[in-house]
């Protein structure tokens, strides 16, 4: 029997009773959601897109997993979801039911079939992910599910060098909470930089603000939120350069560090698949 093992969300089910199999891509913002993950007595991005297709398949069977698990109150600009169901969806107006049916902080924007040997969880992929914060005056209240606002001046450039330190293979044992026995901790890094944010943009926003852009293939429990911490105490002086070197050695101390981004400034950017089926 072939079996199709959620390991990301402890659940098992038969793929042989659900012969169609899709590829969804979505984006969400998150502040409101406890992340993607269902969990018990709180609101989550699976359960909320669970409820939507449920509209629009009225009482038609389906399964759907997704790329990964996401922080609460994290973003996403591109996130994907492979929903399997036991008939053949409507291509022409799935984008459009969907829509109709999903809360205004989610929506779905493109569909298609996958064949058999596509795998979601395991295809090699590339994610980038930008945190994006601003520092000095406090900001308007209406920028809280997009950015984090500091209100203390940082030194940028200090910030600026510190995150090109974290570019290439390193480990990563002191930007992981709760890893199990078998956490691989040594990472690759292919890009890591701070620039002056002109990708999310609004009218209520800072006249000036930044992001810190990453990619790789695959990120630790709260990695990202953990280095954009220490680069706030960076900026601030509170820590060197040395600092963050030592951290990612092989003979660091393994202790993860205690300050965490907050999860609001953090989005999914984008997911490059090397292989798609």
């Amino acid at each position: 029997m072939n079996l199709f093992k959620r390991t990301s969300f402890c659940c098992i089910f038969d793929i042989m009773k659900y012969p169609f199999s899709y590829l969804v891509k979505i984006q969400f913002l998150g502040f409101r959601f406890h992340g993607w993950q269902k969990q018990n007595d709180v609101k989550t991005l699976h359960d909320i897109v669970d409820k939507s297709l449920h509209f629009v398949f009225k009482n038609e069977d389906y399964k759907t997993i997704g790329v990964g698990r996401t922080d609460a109150k994290v973003s996403a600009n591109t996130y994907f979801i492979n929903l399997f169901t036991r008939f053949e969806v409507n291509k022409d107006n799935f984008l459009e039911d969907f829509n109709k049916n999903a809360p205004a902080d989610l929506k779905s924007v493109s569909f298609r079939e996958l064949n058999e040997d596509f795998n979601l969880i395991n295809s090699e992929k590339i994610k980038e992910y930008h945190y994006y914060f601003s520092f000095g005056d406090k900001n308007h209240p209406f920028a809280a599910p997009f950015m984090a606002g500091l209100q203390e001046d940082l030194n940028i450039n200090l910030m600026k060098s510190g995150a090109k330190l974290f570019q290439g293979e390193h480990y990563f044992n002191k930007y992981c909470t709760k890893p199990s026995s078998n956490t691989i901790f040594k990472r690759t890094i292919d890009s890591c930089e701070i620039i002056e944010n002109n990708i999310l943009t609004a009218n209520f926003f800072p006249e000036t603000s930044y992001v810190l852009k990453v990619k790789g293939k695959g990120f630790l429990r709260y990695q990202i939120r953990l280095m954009m911490a220490t680069l706030f105490e960076l900026g601030k002086e509170n820590l060197s350069l040395k600092f963050i070197e030592d951290s990612l050695k092989e003979n660091n101390d393994k202790e993860y560090l205690r300050n965490v981004a907050p999860g609001s400034g953090l989005q999914l950017f984008d997911i490059d698949f090397k292989t798609q089926s």
